[in-house]
């Protein structure tokens, strides 16, 4: 009986992969296993920041956001006080697409929250090369000078090419060039888990 189970499993996976050219190596995180980190997470940036006073949570556009709402709710809960939380889009602000023409101006605002001498904490899901980092810096300065500014990331995946290190992580997760972590969020894939996938 469980040799079947296990063939009907498999084969979803390889139809996936025929489709995809990935090939899902592991799960990394369950969702419970991603809603310890971020309890964990939101602790440490609370301990850090000496409380929520003047602290604000910016989401990198897709999967940043969700979990910059996610540690803002769980930051209010530690400390009986809202927190706020922004969006930020950098696809204007990439350096290694080409754009013709004159750099788009972000408009006041659109980031949802004030910067401005705050303690800022930019939220990605994954860390790798560093380039949408530096890439979500110019834009967040585009909005004012924050006091300070964090990163926490879901999981760091290592092969920097710039000098940019997160200030929280929820996993380190060595991986090769191959490889690729697919970071899964309710609120955006309508489903919760890690997964580290190769290119086949």
């Amino acid at each position: 009986m469980e040799p079947s189970s296990k063939i009907a499993r498999a084969n979803p996976m390889s139809e996936t992969e025929s489709k995809t050219g990935l090939r899902v190596k592991g799960r990394l995180m369950s969702a419970s296993e991603i809603e310890r980190t971020l309890v964990r997470l939101a602790h440490e940036i609370v301990e850090k920041s000496n409380g929520s006073e003047d602290l604000a949570l910016v989401g990198i556009k897709r999967r940043g956001v969700p979990l910059a709402e996610r540690l803002g709710r769980l930051i209010s809960t530690i400390e009986k006080r809202p927190v706020d939380t922004g969006v930020l889009d950098i696809q204007f602000y990439r350096d290694d697409l080409s754009t013709a023409g004159i750099r788009p101006v972000v408009t006041p605002g659109s980031i949802g929250c004030e910067v401005e001498g705050r303690d800022i904490v930019i939220c990605d899901d994954v860390l790798y090369t560093g380039r949408t980092i530096r890439a979500a810096l110019d834009a967040l300065f585009d909005h004012g000078r924050p006091r300070r500014v964090q990163l926490a990331v879901l999981i760091d995946r290592g092969h920097r090419e710039l000098p940019i290190e997160a200030t929280y992580v929820g996993k380190h997760v060595p991986t090769s060039s191959r490889e690729i972590i697919e970071v899964k969020f309710q609120e955006v894939d309508s489903t919760e888990q890690v997964l580290l996938v190769e290119k086949t």
